[in-house]
């Protein structure tokens, strides 16, 4: 076989598997983004149920309780929204309940019980600041939800969730309308920080307010 030759069987190999090269490169591509698209996902799904999770139990009252049955503005309000004051203009959140007689969690898996509590309340927060820990001139992969609670000695303490948030937006919808049933729209921006941007909206109701 002449060098001509195999330049020419060279090139029609390149001709034949260019095709091949290039879908399997766009499958690949496209597999990363159907992976990082999912995680994105189940991210927010585990974000919005913690959030409506304590919209709902937002100013509940134990029947057992000696206390007077209101929260009182020393206690802070039972469910505040504070609007555009986190990362991207981003809304926060701050709930406030007694304890029930069931095993209650906050936002981050711990168990309620009475030292975690401030005034016989729990307070469980949720807002977006940007990522904490990055390197000098790294890019930032959206900001981070996190959540806040109060610790055994009844402290605010402040833990990341996730990563990957663009904004979230709090809006309450018929306040006019009742005191002690209260809708919000929570709406939660994400992104993978390129090509994946979602975004994902529930509809929670209050359901203990006084």
């Amino acid at each position: 076989m002449t060098l001509l030759e195999c330049l020419i069987g060279i090139a029609l190999c390149t001709l034949l598997l260019s095709p091949l090269l290039q879908t399997s490169a766009s499958l690949a591509l496209k597999q990363i983004e159907y992976e990082k698209t999912n995680s994105i996902n189940l991210e927010a799904e585990r974000g919005l149920e913690l959030i409506g999770r304590a919209i709902r139990m937002a100013g509940y009252q134990n029947v057992k309780s000696h206390r007077q049955n209101q929260l009182s503005k020393a206690q802070g309000l039972p469910i505040e929204i504070h609007k555009k004051v986190g990362f991207q203009q981003s809304d926060s959140l701050i709930v406030r309940h007694e304890l029930s007689d069931g095993m209650d969690f906050d936002c981050i898996g711990n168990a309620l019980t009475i030292d975690r509590t401030k005034q016989n309340l729990t307070l469980q927060g949720f807002l977006v600041d940007r990522q904490s820990g990055l390197s000098k001139g790294a890019k930032a992969n959206g900001g981070s939800l996190v959540c806040q609670s109060l610790d055994r000695q009844g402290r605010l303490q402040n833990t990341t969730l996730m990563n990957g948030i663009n904004s979230l937006v709090i809006d309450e919808l018929n306040h006019h309308v009742s005191h002690k049933q209260r809708a919000f729209k929570v709406q939660l921006n994400m992104t993978d920080g390129a090509n994946v941007q979602r975004k994902f909206e529930r509809i929670f109701t209050t359901r203990n307010l006084p």
